[in-house]
């Protein structure tokens, strides 16, 4: 070898400055890829650098162009972009982390035996707090009264947040710190009474009474509530998340925790609505960092179906006496949605019954008057008028809504509404087709956080026990690309994050779940068996 020769090839060596292959930090190889895509397409392969998506295609081809510092060969399992959660409360499913677990609870007494349970485990806590209850799934479908809860805590204010969190149960100690009586009104809200007494069920704004006077969590408390949040979410394939309505200090305590590296996952946080939040956003403006979006505030226009505070156009079916009511005024929500409007922020509003949807449409619509990009939603869009389903195309509406809800519901919603006006609720495929897209959440901690359990509720209409055989109102299950593209790319571009994430596409975020089997192809009853195997955010392997 000559003089020049040998240098050049030390040189070559040391640095591959000869090689031809381009540098990269990760090689997903002999994957099963659903891209999720504007075509749907699927591959074999990724690369992976900077923490996004550098090429995707075919093993050989890849593994021959780029030379990685590593390479994880999958064996042929699924990979799906990251999965959203678009609407969710991620703080909320940290602070019930640290509360009495009551969701499936069979009877009042077990809700007792479990609080009961709980204290013994937390003897320090001064008050006893609980989520979950839900009269439902009880040989008593009415709603529960404080006398047990003082039988059982004469001397401990208790305060159970139904499962949907529009009703508060509470006992008689809490009553009194609240300073509940039966005089006591609010607008937007109703506190319970039976003859001529409080019961212990406080529903909607009537909540505020006793939640104005509960322990506050201290920042510390928070942040690692939002850790423990986190834990749980990623184990579930969950890479982007949404707070439903949370303060500008926990927007920014989540911002803090982004940067500096203790909270990975990425946030789509809707502010909550009030005069200081508006006066502060509205000066401030949207605005996004690589894990969190803040520009959308949420807006309440009604309460629960289950709890008989949704708005409906005429009475419950199973309580004539009442239409349920709205949480704010019309004139108010017409306020505040002019008001986004001339801003730069979008509109997310909680809308469960048929007037409070019928409601918000107008609004919006008198505000949009026709195709945008404004991309303002209905949350939930759970009971909707025959005519107003239109209404969603007509001003490019996207409806948020929450596959488990229709499998959670199925038993009493028609108790509520009618066999008419029901066919008009959980409509999902009714709602898809009003402008090519839907998005799916799962609204934890009101439902469980698995997102496959509202990937199997939207396309197989059945609930954990594979019930009812042959679907509820098949008529409106979804095809399974319709449903991963609702959890991926919809979802992504219901945020405005749909230019950073929600496919596998080069120059997008590296966000990608692995799971144990295809949830494209496997059978129906097999989908909330299976598996998450790795989550990865940013090109990071977090679970």
């Amino acid at each position: 070898m000559n003089r020049i020769a040998l240098p050049l090839f030390i040189l070559c060596a040391l640095f591959q400055g000869c090689s031809s292959k381009k540098r990269a930090d990760l090689l997903v190889t002999n994957a099963r890829v659903y891209t999720a895509d504007s075509s749907f397409s699927t591959a074999n392969a990724f690369v992976v650098k900077d923490g996004k998506f550098l090429a995707v295609g075919a093993a050989d081809i890849l593994a021959n162009d780029y030379d990685p510092v590593t390479t994880l060969d999958l064996k042929g399992a699924p990979v799906y972009p990251g999965f959203y959660d678009p609407h969710a409360h991620f703080l909320g499913l940290g602070q019930v982390l640290d509360q009495a677990d009551l969701v499936g609870a069979a009877s009042y007494d077990e809700v007792i035996a479990r609080l009961q349970k709980f204290q013994r485990e937390h003897p320090d806590n001064t008050w006893l707090i609980g989520r979950g209850w839900d009269q439902n799934d009880w040989s008593e479908k009415t709603f529960p009264t404080q006398e047990k809860l003082d039988a059982a805590f004469p001397n401990t204010p208790v305060a159970l947040t139904r499962v949907d969190g529009h009703a508060l149960l509470v006992n008689s100690k809490a009553l009194r710190l609240g300073q509940v009586t039966a005089g006591s009104r609010v607008a937007g809200g109703e506190v319970i009474l039976q003859n001529g007494e409080p019961t212990g069920v406080l529903v909607d704004n009537a909540m505020q009474f006793v939640k104005r006077v509960l322990p506050r969590p201290t920042i510390a408390d928070k942040a690692r509530m939002l850790k423990n949040a986190e834990k749980a979410c990623v184990a579930l394939g969950l890479t982007t998340v949404s707070d439903a309505g949370i303060s500008p200090d926990e927007i920014n305590l989540i911002d803090s925790l982004h940067r500096t590296k203790q909270l990975k996952i990425r946030d789509y946080a809707m502010i909550s609505l009030g005069e200081p939040n508006l006066n502060y956003f509205l000066k401030r403006g949207p605005f996004q960092t690589e894990r969190l979006t803040v520009r959308s505030f949420k807006l309440y226009a009604d309460g629960a179906l289950g709890s008989r505070g949704a708005c409906l156009r005429q009475p419950y079916t199973d309580r004539p006496e009442t239409e349920g009511f709205l949480l704010l005024s019309p004139d108010e929500l017409a306020r505040v949605t002019k008001l986004l409007y001339n801003s730069k922020f979008q509109a997310n509003t909680h809308c469960i019954g048929d007037s409070a949807n019928h409601l918000m449409l107008d609004l919006y619509g008198k505000l949009l008057g026709g195709k945008n990009d404004r991309r303002w939603r209905i949350e939930h869009a759970q009971v909707i008028s025959p005519n107003d389903f239109q209404l969603f195309s007509q001003y490019s509406i996207i409806p948020s809504v929450q596959p488990t809800h229709a499998t959670s519901d199925m038993y009493w919603a028609g108790d509520r509404l009618g066999p008419v006006r029901v066919k008009g609720a959980y409509a999902f495929r009714d709602l898809m087709r009003q402008n090519g897209m839907i998005t799916f959440g799962s609204d934890f901690p009101v439902e469980a956080p698995n997102p496959l359990f509202g990937f199997h509720a939207a396309v197989a209409r059945q609930d954990a026990k594979n019930f009812p055989a042959g679907g509820y109102q098949m008529e409106n299950a979804v095809d399974r690309k319709s449903a991963l593209l609702a959890m991926t790319r919809w979802a992504a571009y219901a945020n405005f994050e749909d230019q950073l994430r929600g496919s596998i596409a080069p120059g997008k975020q590296a966000d990608f779940v692995v799971l144990d089997r295809d949830i494209m192809t496997v059978l129906n009853e097999k989908l909330r068996d299976t598996n998450v195997r790795q989550t990865w955010i940013g090109g990071e392997r977090v679970h």
